[in-house]
């Protein structure tokens, strides 16, 4: 079975939105980012880390590690795979963007979810 791409974009930037799930994971929207002038398939809040553990980590990226593995427990808490399964359904195998407003994508909550999802669907 071909495994499904998935990749991390920013809100900010005009990514090619053909062909592919696009999904905002961010849990607030994205400043200055008007709603009609955002190119995605659904808003996922509840893949997004909890507000806590948000605002604990707050962007250190001494802290990366702890809040990585902080919020895959809290992943591990929410049917994951049911809502991408009910967003894509198996048949789509358009790839999945997830969008963030987050300027390090490399340390941000995507990029987590990202690797997360690779491993399950």
């Amino acid at each position: 079975m071909k495994r499904r791409k998935i990749a991390v974009a920013r809100v900010y930037e005009n990514s090619d939105a053909e062909n592919t799930v696009r999904l905002l994971v961010d849990r607030l929207w994205p400043r200055g980012v008007r709603r009609d002038e955002l190119r995605f398939d659904d808003w996922a809040k509840e893949l997004a880390p909890s507000t806590e553990l948000r605002k604990w980590y707050g962007h250190d990226t001494t802290r990366f590690d702890a809040f990585a593995a902080q919020y895959r427990a809290e992943l591990d808490a929410v049917p994951v795979r049911e809502y991408i399964e009910r967003v894509t359904p198996t048949a789509d195998a358009r790839p999945i963007v997830l969008l963030t407003a987050s300027k390090d994508l490399a340390h941000s909550h995507a990029s987590v979810l990202a690797d997360y999802l690779r491993a399950i669907v």
